[in-house]
């Protein structure tokens, strides 16, 4: 089925940071900071209203010393969070330690709200039987895909419009089956990406789509409009970004700062 991508969220001048969203991102571990650092900032670069990043203390010290622009909450707080924030995002970064574990059940079964689910949540999620929200986007790789399903990582790159559309039936959620072309599907629906490169190829990249997708979604975007138009952006960013300082030297962070440029480009 052909798909048009979607306008970006309007931006009505009667606004405050309630209007465009609060995401609730979830992500971090000790050695993993940088994770819940770059997806937060990439989502407040995309445009929600706020985002508050809770994670255990050591993580929320590091993000705080390098970002004045998110909020913070301790994990204590989770279930109080829940019912006031717009948009859930966990996984980034999360690690699969019991602690970890404890807390994406903890977070999955409170959640009432859009929820989208990176890295080490699709990993928890692959071992354990757990009911996902209503409105719900998975964002794998390839490998997390065949962890995802029950199945080997060649039958995955074999055919990944298949696979993707597998989890969404196993599931029940929109699906980003990140790769060169990456696919976002809700099972019928279907998008595949044109702005790919391999600077994206580095770590980083999926937490930066993440938050870029989350954003998108805290917005009032539609679930697989939100994951479509997010994964574009992600891709165009990249790809400028590697125009101006080559495939080989793009980071994370550079994906972040080009993403205004990718904004402006797709508006016009």
């Amino acid at each position: 089925m052909d798909y048009n991508l979607t306008e970006l969220p309007c931006r009505p001048l009667d606004s405050n940071k309630g209007t465009f969203g609060k995401i609730l991102n979830i992500a971090g571990s000790k050695y993993m900071p940088g994770a819940a650092y770059i997806s937060s900032v990439a989502a407040m670069t995309a445009g929600c209203g706020l985002v508050c990043l809770m994670s255990e203390e050591s993580v929320i010290k590091a993000v705080s010393a390098q970002s004045p622009i998110i909020t913070f909450a301790p994990l204590s707080e989770l279930e109080e969070k829940l019912r006031t924030f717009t948009v859930l995002l966990i996984g980034c970064g999360l690690s699969t330690s019991d602690e970890a574990v404890n807390i994406f059940k903890r977070a999955i079964e409170n959640s009432k709200i859009p929820t989208i689910i990176d890295a080490d949540g699709l990993n928890i999620l692959a071992k354990n039987q757990i009911t996902l929200p209503t409105d719900t986007i998975l964002t794998p790789h390839p490998l997390e895909a065949a962890r995802l399903i029950g199945c080997n990582l060649d039958n995955v790159l074999s055919d990944t419009e298949k696979a993707a559309r597998e989890i969404c039936a196993r599931y029940n959620c929109v699906t980003v089956l990140k790769s060169h072309e990456t696919i976002v599907t809700d099972g019928e629906k279907i998008f595949k990406n044109t702005t790919e490169t391999s600077a994206l190829a580095k770590g980083g990249s999926g937490d930066v789509l993440a938050g870029v997708i989350a954003s998108l979604t805290a917005q009032g975007l539609e679930l697989f409009d939100a994951a479509a138009l997010g994964v574009y952006l992600h891709g165009l960013s990249g790809d400028l970004a590697a125009k101006n300082l080559t495939e080989y030297c793009v980071t994370a962070n550079d994906t972040i700062r080009f993403l205004p440029t990718a904004f402006i480009n797709y508006a016009k």
